[in-house]
């Protein structure tokens, strides 16, 4: 019996910051497990627009045969180069990057979730247009392997709901209310000094992050393309230690979570924070980790769990795409995996969405206020399934928290702006929708 020759496939590695760095390493440091669980992948080129850097980063991990240049159209260019890992962020220079590439009959690795959540279409059909191969693990769920079981080991499938905490900072901030009774401030503060959270967190606290993937997750799941700008979102920044207590009392936990559903037709595609059963396995997903529990018609539910960011969870997704692609090329079999997005569902408008919702309200503490309360709420075709007085206020009156049954978010909205002005409430506090 002959020995087949092993093929090597060369990679460019365009960016070193924390998710080129942590591929790099990742693909250095487990070179030899890589040739022989798959075959050898030859890093021949490094671009990095700070040459110093990428310099001594290639020094550290031994790849002293590797290319370095400032330079990424050197780098994509080369005759050699087989796969181009745009791993520098942004969306105009990243477009242009993965756009060449493919035009080029490359294979292309992204973990850009800011730009195929906007172009990820678009850059597809490049890549179906020219046979070739856009893998993009890394854009969701850090090292969770999710775009990958959807696309494959759950193809099968009729996908009925996608529910995740897929941002970690929210995560981590949620956790530490509910574990600490620290306030939001407090909680960011330490997410920011242990480097969950940036200086500048809105993009995690107001759901921009979230959004963005869960329109690569609704796109994948519902076979319609899903933009960030059809996402609707609200934030985190309103929770209080409050919020987080009475929910404990119901029996929820509050959670930062994604929803995608479908019912054939039309798309429910939200961020928002929501009160779930604090037996549901999301639940218990605590810190900076991320889950994804996905619904399907065969499978039913499953769960994937794991770092949802960092060097290395997130570039052991763009390595393990480098290798699929890598696979894909020694094996001819390019442009297997490309888009599935036949449909052109509609995204269902936010007012229509049903949930039941969590309602904390300052009152004055005086007779009638239930009954105007529920008058009020009735008059928007809104029923309570619960109701409590709580806490007095330090500044006089109580706080009135309700559990609704299910209603449309139009006739919630409007049911709140009745009940901000009855004469008896000082003010709506907060509202969380509700899943049991």
């Amino acid at each position: 019996m002959t020995e087949t020759a092993v093929r090597t496939v060369n990679v460019a590695i365009i960016g070193a910051g924390t998710v080129g760095g942590g591929t790099l390493k990742v693909l250095a440091q487990n070179a030899g497990i890589i040739a022989q669980r798959a075959m050898p992948v030859n890093i021949t080129w490094l671009a990095e627009q700070d040459l110093d850097k990428g310099r001594a980063l290639l020094n550290e991990l031994g790849l002293t045969e590797t290319r370095l240049t400032d330079n990424w159209r050197e780098a994509v260019a080369d005759p050699e180069t087989e796969i181009v890992a745009e791993l520098i962020g942004g969306t105009t220079l990243a477009k242009e990057i993965i756009s060449t590439a493919l035009q080029a009959g490359k294979s292309a690795v992204t973990a850009n979730k800011d730009l195929m959540a906007v172009y990820g279409g678009e850059l597809l059909d490049i890549a179906a247009a020219h046979q070739t191969d856009l893998f993009f693990e890394g854009a969701v769920g850090g090292g969770i392997p999710v775009i990958q079981s959807m696309k494959e080991n759950l193809a099968a499938n009729r996908f009925l709901e996608i529910k995740g905490i897929v941002n970690g900072t929210t995560n981590y901030i949620l956790t530490k209310m509910d574990e600490s009774g620290a306030d939001f401030a407090a909680a960011l503060k330490e997410a920011q000094m242990l480097g969950y959270a940036e200086a500048d967190p809105t993009a995690d606290v107001e759901g921009l992050d979230a959004a963005r993937k869960m329109a690569i997750l609704a796109s994948i799941a519902f076979n319609s393309r899903v933009t960030y700008d059809m996402v609707a979102r609200e934030g985190i920044t309103n929770i209080s230690s409050w919020d987080i207590l009475y929910a404990r009392e119901f029996g929820y936990t509050i959670k930062m979570l994604g929803l995608a559903s479908s019912d054939g037709e039309s798309i429910e595609v939200r961020v928002h924070p929501m009160m779930i059963s604090s037996a549901h396995p999301l639940a218990a997903v605590r810190d900076s980790y991320n889950a994804i529990f996905i619904t399907g018609d065969a499978v039913e539910n499953t769960m994937l769990y794991g770092r949802g960011a960092g060097a290395l969870p997130t570039g052991s997704a763009v390595a393990g795409d480098i290798i699929q692609a890598a696979r894909n090329i020694a094996h001819g079999c390019k442009a297997r995996w490309g888009c599935t997005c036949y449909q052109q569902l509609p995204i269902k408008a936010l007012d229509d969405t049903e949930s039941k919702y969590y309602i904390r309200v300052s009152v004055q503490d005086r007779v009638g206020v239930f009954a105007s309360l529920a008058s009020a709420l009735s008059a928007a075709n809104v029923s309570m399934d619960a109701v409590m007085q709580k806490r007095r206020l330090p500044e006089g009156g109580a706080e009135i928290v309700m559990i609704t049954h299910q209603v449309r978010h139009k006739d919630m909205m409007t049911a709140l702006s009745i009940v901000e002005r009855l004469d008896c409430v000082n003010e709506v506090s907060e509202y969380i929708r509700v899943e049991d």
